[in-house]
């Protein structure tokens, strides 16, 4: 009986997909149906990948694919949620094994968001945030602290290219960051297209005036266009966290604090927009056009939307939207944000979990 409802909910959808009536539920984000019961063909395998000793886990969003389809490359935090001040290499490739066979970025980024490895082989990542002082951290300074210091060079909000080997190729973005006629501020994800072109989404802030918007540029690091500005409506983003792209060149955008995935052309065209994959935190889609959303907030993170929604990585098709399986969150007591917030899969379907609020990085085999 169980199989059966799996069967109807995933039908079901994918028939509302080809309608697009799933799109076309904008003023029903908050009033559809949770997915939360789809099929969980997956274990959850915990510290397979080997750090040096001594080195914990950070918090990590980014986690991606090398080019030969099963090596790991994860950007984390350095042991915290920042990696401002260390000089632990912040860039982590791992084989199948889990075992670490290349580390770099020493120095060079404050909080490694996103990943993404593109058809050479080189790694692309964004640094979210600059090195600025953040303020006194579990309570409030005593009166007569003395204000922090703002560092002498400024850095972060970039986004950088570098070679299989560590080599830094290009950099995007102004250091420390800028607005409107600028970039970057909060950059939170790149991909690069197979016809060399970049594209990079920014804003992580959830809040009247924030930079929410997409940026494309060419293999030159020449900007081509923007496209997008911060609001609920067709063409606005709040806190475009992911993107990914299909076999059609379609262009997935995880609206994260929309609850949504707007899906367009890559010209910034909006084709349909998804509710079903719920909060996306991260968004993987594989050469079969099988899409894996990770939902890292539901449940603690409302924002418009009940907390019935249970976060976890929701599995399906990029072609009709339909969902055919999900694995919850293995936290069983879980911070404001958990389970995987970047996700990767590689090309024997075993996938991978970045965490944020867990400092984990979790693999999911077929059971």
């Amino acid at each position: 009986m169980m199989q059966r409802r799996h069967l109807v909910i995933a039908v079901t959808l994918s028939a509302l997909a080809a309608t697009g009536q799933v799109g076309a539920q904008a003023g029903g984000s908050a009033t559809m149906a949770p997915t939360n019961d789809g099929p969980n063909p997956y274990q959850t395998v915990a510290g397979w990948a080997k750090l040096p000793e001594g080195r914990t886990w950070g918090s990590t969003s980014a986690v991606e694919i090398d080019r030969d389809g099963v090596s790991i490359w994860v950007a984390e935090r350095c042991g915290q949620n920042s990696c401002t001040g260390s000089n632990l290499p912040s860039i982590l490739k791992f084989d199948a094994n889990g075992n670490l066979v290349k580390a770099f970025g020493e120095g060079m980024l404050n909080f490694p968001h996103g990943i993404h490895v593109d058809r050479d082989g080189n790694i692309w990542v964004t640094d979210g945030q600059d090195n600025r002082p953040r303020g006194r951290r579990g309570g409030a300074a005593a009166p007569d602290a003395a204000p922090p210091q703002p560092p002498a060079v400024v850095t972060g909000h970039q986004v950088f290219k570098f070679s299989p080997d560590g080599q830094l190729l290009m950099t995007l973005g102004a250091k420390g960051g800028a607005r409107d006629t600028g970039f970057f501020w909060q950059p939170n994800d790149v991909l690069v297209a197979p016809n060399g072109d970049i594209f990079v989404a920014e804003g992580h802030s959830s809040a009247a005036g924030s930079v929410a918007r997409l940026l494309k540029f060419d293999r030159t690091g020449k900007l081509l266009r923007t496209f997008g500005t911060f609001g609920t409506g067709d063409g606005q983003f709040d806190q475009p966290h992911a993107l990914a792209m299909d076999s059609r060149g379609r262009l997935f955008v995880g609206d994260r604090s929309n609850n949504r995935i707007v899906i367009m052309d890559q010209e910034g065209k909006v084709l349909d927009t998804w509710y079903q994959f719920s909060r996306p935190s991260g968004i993987y889609i594989d050469a079969q056009d099988r899409i894996y959303v990770a939902d890292s907030e539901s449940g603690s993170v409302g924002n418009g939307r009940p907390r019935t929604w249970t976060r976890g990585i929701r599995i399906g098709s990029a072609r009709d939207g339909s969902i055919t399986a999900f694995i919850p969150d293995p936290a069983t007591a879980p911070p404001s944000t958990s389970s995987a917030e970047g996700v990767a899969v590689d090309r024997n379907g075993v996938i991978y979990g970045a965490e944020v609020g867990e400092r984990a990085l979790k693999r999911y085999v077929k059971k």
